[in-house]
């Protein structure tokens, strides 16, 4: 393996993070000492059993929650507050405005922002739908879409805000096995397709390795890092074979098997 300091710069990076909420009975850990790295087009997924903490690194790579301790970087620079080179697509896309045409809402950011004249502004969103193959059903609202659409809508209006960092926070975990697969199946194409850099959080392990070309594990509350593995060799032509079903229980006895961690860290 390369040295850290030969390793290309990093899109995504976590130092030693620790998360920490304030409730009424005191202070809650929820993340403790977790680092990881996640370079240009990667997709990295976060891994472990509820209240391990994946949703709340998701919210602090996004600027939403401040580190108790340790640093985030997005190309270097530490994260402090939320910005437009990152974009958070939310659990079924509710993101998107009902009563606002898939146009209007991936106009809207640069609308609110304020900056560009209309033409510029009317020129970047259909470039991002057209992207997204969302060209035909712009001017359509989001009631009529299939999911499949709502997620490229959403993914849009990442892109025209230039923003080359996704995050998603299990997007795809309500709906149907049949529609999770086709969701996954467009996800897998746009990535491919327009090579952006992916976070995304999870409790489905079989999801995590098809999505992800790396997985990061973590420990029950507080979440501490358990192991990263790569999974850049799996994809949809794994889908129900015995080679994924065997790394899918390693996995899962890493997260769920303490004792079995040492034995099985050394045949994966």
């Amino acid at each position: 393996m390369l040295a850290r300091e030969q390793l290309p710069p990093a899109v995504i990076e976590t130092d030693h993070l620790t998360l920490e909420y304030a409730t009424d009975a005191g202070v809650v850990r929820a993340v403790e000492d977790v680092s990881f790295r996640v370079g240009e087009g990667e997709r990295l997924v976060l891994l472990g059993p509820s209240g391990c903490g994946k949703s709340s690194i998701l919210k602090s790579v996004a600027g939403f929650l401040k580190p108790a301790s340790g640093v985030i970087r997005v190309r270097g620079t530490e994260v402090k507050s939320p910005g437009p080179d990152r974009m958070v697509v939310f659990q079924e896309f509710d993101q998107l405005l009902p009563w606002k045409t898939v146009r209007q809402n991936v106009e809207f950011p640069l609308r609110i922002v304020g900056k560009l004249a209309r033409s510029e502004i009317r020129e970047r969103t259909e470039a991002a739908l057209r992207k997204v193959g969302l060209e035909r059903v712009m001017d359509s609202y989001p009631h009529t879409l299939s999911g499949g659409m709502k997620q490229r809508a959403a993914i849009a209006r990442a892109l025209v805000t230039d923003a080359d960092v996704l995050l998603m926070d299990e997007p795809f975990a309500a709906l149907d096995a049949l529609t999770r697969t086709q969701l996954q199946t467009e996800l897998l194409d746009l990535a491919q397709e327009l090579g952006f850099t992916l976070l995304f959080v999870t409790h489905s392990i079989d999801e995590a390795i098809l999505i992800g070309t790396k997985l990061h594990l973590l420990s029950p509350h507080p979440g501490r890092t358990i192991t990263s593995l790569d999974t850049d060799d799996f994809g949809r032509e794994d889908i129900g074979s015995a080679r994924l079903e065997s790394l899918s229980r390693e996995v899962h006895d890493l997260l769920f098997a303490p004792s079995a961690r040492k034995d099985i860290l050394e045949h994966v």
